[in-house]
């Protein structure tokens, strides 16, 4: 499977049990490079894609059930458990540091760098979107 996810500087993932931010340039971005690929995430995540229904899958076990060309958008889910399973990440760097109460645990050091870019939000200035490949 593959995942996405956005981190801040410190791989920060949440503050105080909720999203950092949310940008609706960036899950345009991601819906469209996902295009051909099952979206999956959890209801936590659902209401980012509101206006995108018809091209994500919401379930709880969305990590257990991804297949190996399935993208999983994660947001509040430690992926230590998953780890093995993964072969490619999507990852939106906020390129900011926030509190956080949930960081990224996996290793990236075994991840190749396949493409970055970096993008204006509605949110950040500057979001960098790195694919990584094992």
């Amino acid at each position: 499977m593959k995942i996405a996810l956005c981190i801040d500087d410190k791989n920060g993932m949440t503050f105080n049990k909720r999203r950092q931010s949310r940008d609706r340039v960036l899950i345009d971005d991601l819906v469209k490079l996902c295009s051909g690929s099952r979206l999956l995430m959890n209801s936590y995540s659902a209401p980012l894609f509101a206006d995108y229904q018809d091209s994500i899958e919401v379930r709880e076990d969305f990590l257990d059930a991804a297949g190996e060309d399935d993208i999983c958008f994660v947001e509040n889910i430690d992926l230590l458990p998953y780890e093995n399973m993964i072969t490619g990440i999507i990852l939106y760097r906020w390129n900011r540091h926030y509190p956080s109460d949930r960081r990224l645990t996996i290793d990236l050091s075994g991840f190749q760098q396949a493409s970055v870019c970096e993008f204006a939000g509605s949110s950040h200035d500057n979001i960098t979107r790195e694919v990584l490949t094992k």
